[in-house]
């Protein structure tokens, strides 16, 4: 039997399936024939398997072939990075305002907000229609009849010039030099008869070093940053109304969760020649120290508290009382809204440079942009 299978395998090579179908008297014989002709007709593969070795002339044997290139489409899926600079919410306000942190860094020469920016109108109950001061040079000669209701504004800017300039080897903190410029001005806007003029305007240029801190306090508080500032006041005009003065100023802030803060100035005024110095007892009247605090009593509204002293037997200084109501939202994630309605009751000394020498008490109701 095995020579009769050798036989139908030669003749299978060499008739093809023709053979096997004239065994039609031996079925067996028939099957065993198809079966050798159909194992004869598996096809060369064209194509190797992946990942073996091509053999085609001009090309490296022992590079491996690669697979097909997949017709599938590639979708590409873009996401906002998590929010993380001086707006985002998750860092406290401090650390917001003077960007203490790697997380609420933003940059330097960017334009921010300093002091509220604002816009009001006040009435008091007296107004200076004849400043004067302890440098006869300084008075002046006649009586402007100014009334004691009229408008404010002020704006207030800073920009950080420089950062990382001691915390190289603190790569979470951030250290930071601002420079800030501050303008208040008080226009007689009801004093028609006078071409409601501007009664007074101050100018304060000021550069700021703030070094970040995270130390705990007592009672749950953290000092969050200390500082030095140098910083000019003046207004700007002529004897006999010039008035004008420069400090040095230490200054640091603590914290109680985002509910309330607390900062504190102290001042020293640089000294000037008795003959030009245009309000030689300034810092006994406004003071030399100034401690400012504010409790946010909820995402909607903020009472704020500002004393300042002339840490001399006499209690001159000043006491601000002020509330801040938040209006509008940013629109803007991880933001929120700057504009607030601001009611402020201000008695004492310095409500403005003019006034460095007049007690005076204030109510002011308007808008303010804050932190902006």
């Amino acid at each position: 039997m095995a020579s009769n299978d050798n036989e139908n395998s030669a003749s299978v090579q060499a008739s093809g399936w023709q053979q096997c179908q004239a065994l039609s008297s031996d079925d067996n014989a028939r099957l065993r024939c198809f079966d050798n002709w159909s194992a004869q007709q598996a096809p060369t593969p064209s194509h190797p398997p992946e990942g073996s070795l091509v053999s085609l002339p001009g090309v490296d044997k022992t590079q491996p072939t690669l697979p097909a290139p997949s017709t599938r489409p590639i979708i590409l899926t873009i996401e906002t990075p998590p929010v993380s600079h001086c707006k985002d919410l998750q860092f406290s306000e401090l650390s917001r305002f003077w960007e203490l942190e790697l997380g609420s860094d933003c940059g330097t020469f960017g334009i921010r907000g300093f002091r509220p920016i604002s816009l009001s109108v006040i009435g008091s109950d007296s107004v200076n229609t004849q400043p004067t001061s302890s440098n006869p040079a300084n008075n002046a000669t006649q009586a402007v009849p100014y009334r004691n209701t009229e408008t404010r504004m002020s704006l207030s800017v800073r920009t950080k010039i420089a950062q990382g300039l001691l915390t190289q080897t603190e790569p979470l903190k951030r250290d930071s030099l601002w420079f800030g410029y501050s303008q208040q001005s008080n226009w007689q806007i009801f004093s028609g008869d006078l071409s409601r003029p501007f009664r007074t305007t101050d100018h304060e240029p000021e550069l700021i070093y703030i070094y970040p801190a995270d130390a705990p306090l007592p009672g749950g508080w953290r000092l969050r940053y200390g500082g030095l500032s140098l910083n000019h006041q003046s207004n700007g005009q002529p004897l006999p109304f010039s008035r004008s003065w420069n400090r040095s100023i230490l200054m640091a802030g603590m914290e109680k969760g985002q509910a309330f803060q607390v900062q504190g100035k102290l001042w020293y005024r640089l000294p000037e020649p008795a003959s030009s110095d245009d309000n030689p007892d300034i810092a006994n009247l406004i003071g030399r120290a100034e401690v400012a605090g504010f409790w946010n009593i909820d995402a909607q509204n903020t009472l704020g508290l500002t004393l300042r002293h002339a840490l001399r037997a006499h209690a001159n200084g000043s006491v601000k009382l002020e509330w801040l109501q938040k209006l509008g939202s940013s629109g803007v994630q991880g933001s929120q809204s700057g504009l607030r309605l601001h009611t402020q009751l201000f008695s004492g000394y310095g409500d403005s440079l003019i006034d460095y020498n007049r007690r005076r008490t204030v109510l002011s109701l308007g808008l303010s942009l804050v932190d902006w």
